[in-house]
């Protein structure tokens, strides 16, 4: 059986994506691949508002035919120096568990390449973890390959130092 499902670039001012956003970014940091630890409920209402403010995010998300959220792609709008271009960096995916391998990856993927596309964006970005290698799989099936200049370069890293 197909899944029914849809895909819609958020707005950030309807309360029903809104609410969306916030429910399945709780999810996903309950998720062991976000973190193990649930957002509060008052930090998830308050993310579109901020990816608002933020002014370089898009968020796709995915629907099922009763209009449940069951997927997430916020992607930020970066820049290419070496491209004189912008780019996005896909900065969460989340698929709900019972939607996983059903298409809504692959779907919220596509949709946020259409946006880069259109926003004259230069290549799309991610980081995934070592671990997650259903996401590394869905990554390689739609295009994505880990980054490097050259070979002897070797690949690129994804690194932090928290500042707050």
């Amino acid at each position: 059986m197909l899944a029914s499902f849809s895909t819609v670039v958020a707005d950030y001012d309807n309360t029903a994506h809104v609410e969306a956003i916030g429910c399945l970014m709780r999810d996903y940091s309950a998720d062991v691949m976000g973190g193990g630890e649930p957002l509060t409920h008052e930090h998830c209402k308050r993310i579109a508002g901020e990816l608002k403010r933020y002014g370089g995010a898009v968020t796709v998300l995915a629907f099922d035919s009763s209009e449940k959220a069951v997927g997430l792609a916020t992607s930020l709008r970066s820049f290419s120096t070496f491209m004189l271009k912008p780019l996005l960096n896909l900065h969460d995916v989340y698929v709900d568990e019972g939607w996983r391998r059903r298409g809504v990856g692959a779907a919220l993927l596509k949709e946020s390449e259409r946006v880069a596309r259109e926003l004259g964006c230069c290549k799309l970005t991610l980081e995934v973890l070592s671990n997650n290698h259903s996401a590394q799989s869905l990554y390689r099936r739609v295009g994505f390959e880990p980054y490097e200049l050259s070979g002897e370069a070797g690949q690129a890293l994804f690194w932090q130092k928290k500042i707050v």
